[in-house]
C-alpha cells in the first residue's frame, strides 16, 4: 500500500459480526479500532450493549469504548469533534484507521459530517415532552411517522428524545428532519471506504436471540438495576435498558421484558439495515470474510 491515509468503516446490524470482523482486519495492517456505537461510548452500560470482552480490547486498541459517563452530555457533534481531532493524531503513526459500529448517524458524521440543525422552539420542546408523559411513546412515533416517514423508517422509534427532536425541527421549521440530512459532503483528508456486513434475516435474528440470552446470562437484570437513579437520563433509552426498567416497575415480567428485547433488537437490526442500505458507497460483504476485504481494500490503494 502506499502513504493514502484511508479510513476504513465496518458497518452493519447489530450481531452481526462487527467487532470480530473489525479486529481481524486491524491486526492484518497493525492499526487501531474507533468504536461508532453511540452505547458503548458509556462505562456504566456494558453487558447491555454488547461491548469487546477483555480479550478482544487486548487484540486490538479501542477508541470510544468506556469513554464517558452516562451523565456527561456527548453529542453526535461531539462525536464528530473528537473523532476528527483523534484521527488526525492516528494518521500521522498509521495508513489505515478502522471505524466499526452500528450508528450511522455518528457514522457520518466523522465520514462527512452532517447539516447545522436549527435551534428548536423551547415552547415546542416542552410540549412534545408534555406528549410523551401523558401519552406515551406510540403517541411520538405515529406523529413523526406521519410528518417524516423516511426518518421514521431510520431512527430508533424506542427512543423518545431521537423523536422529540425530530418533530421539533419540524415543528419548529415545517420541513422534515430527513431533510436536513442532504448537504453536501464535507471533505476530509483522508480516504473513506465502507463496508456493511450482512447476513440472511434468519440466521441473523437466531444470534440476536442468543446475544440476548447470554446478556441475561452474564447479569443484564442486575446492571439495568443499578442504573435505576439515572434513568432519565437519554443513554438509558434504549433497547435493552427500557424494557427491564418496565419490568423493574413491575409491569411485566421478566420472561415477557426479555421477549421484548429480542422482538426491538431484531426491529433496530432492521432500521439499521435500512439507514446503511441507502448509502451506495457501502460494499457488502460476508462477515469474516476478511481476505476479501485486504483484496479490495489494497487494490483501492495501489
Amino acid at each position: 500500500m502506499n502513504q493514502q491515509k484511508t479510513l476504513i468503516v465496518i458497518a452493519g446490524p447489530t450481531a452481526v459480526g462487527k467487532t470480530d470482523t473489525a479486529i481481524q482486519l486491524a491486526r492484518h495492517y497493525n492499526t487501531v479500532i474507533l468504536s461508532a456505537d453511540s452505547r458503548q461510548f458509556y462505562r456504566e452500560m456494558s453487558i447491555g450493549t454488547a461491548k469487546p470482552n477483555a480479550d478482544e480490547l487486548a487484540a486490538a486498541k479501542h477508541y470510544f469504548i468506556d469513554s464517558h459517563s452516562i451523565s456527561e452530555k456527548f453529542s453526535v457533534g461531539g462525536f464528530e469533534k473528537e473523532a476528527l481531532t483523534l484521527l488526525d493524531e492516528l494518521f500521522k503513526i498509521h495508513d489505515v484507521v478502522i471505524l466499526a459500529g452500528g450508528s450511522g448517524l455518528y457514522i457520518k458524521a466523522v465520514c462527512e459530517g452532517f447539516d447545522e440543525l436549527p435551534t428548536a422552539d423551547p415552547v415546542i420542546r416542552n410540549r412534545l415532552n408534555q406528549d410523551f408523559t401523558e401519552k406515551g411513546i406510540v403517541y411520538l412515533q405515529d406523529k413523526l411517522k406521519a410528518v417524516d416517514p423516511d426518518y421514521y423508517s431510520e431512527v430508533d422509534i424506542h427512543n423518545p428524545q431521537r423523536l422529540i427532536r425530530a418533530l421539533e425541527v419540524f415543528e419548529t421549521t415545517g420541513k422534515p428532519f430527513s431533510s436536513f440530512r442532504t448537504a453536501s459532503v464535507n471533505k476530509r483528508p483522508f480516504n473513506v471506504m465502507k463496508f456493511g456486513l450482512n447476513l440472511p434475516r434468519e440466521i441473523l435474528y437466531k444470534r440476536i436471540n442468543q446475544r440476548v440470552d447470554i446478556m441475561v446470562e452474564e447479569g443484564l437484570v442486575d446492571e439495568v438495576k443499578s442504573l435505576l437513579p439515572y434513568r432519565h437520563l437519554n443513554a438509558l433509552n434504549t433497547v435493552g435498558y427500557s424494557e427491564l426498567f418496565d419490568y423493574l416497575d413491575d409491569n411485566t415480567d421478566l420472561n415477557r421484558a426479555i421477549e421484548l428485547i429480542k422482538q426491538n433488537t431484531r426491529h433496530f437490526a432492521k432500521r439499521q439495515l435500512t439507514w446503511f442500505r441507502k448509502d451506495k458507497d457501502f460494499i457488502w460483504i460476508e462477515p469474516g470474510d476478511v481476505d476479501e476485504m485486504i483484496k479490495v481494500i489494497d487494490q483501492q490503494n495501489i
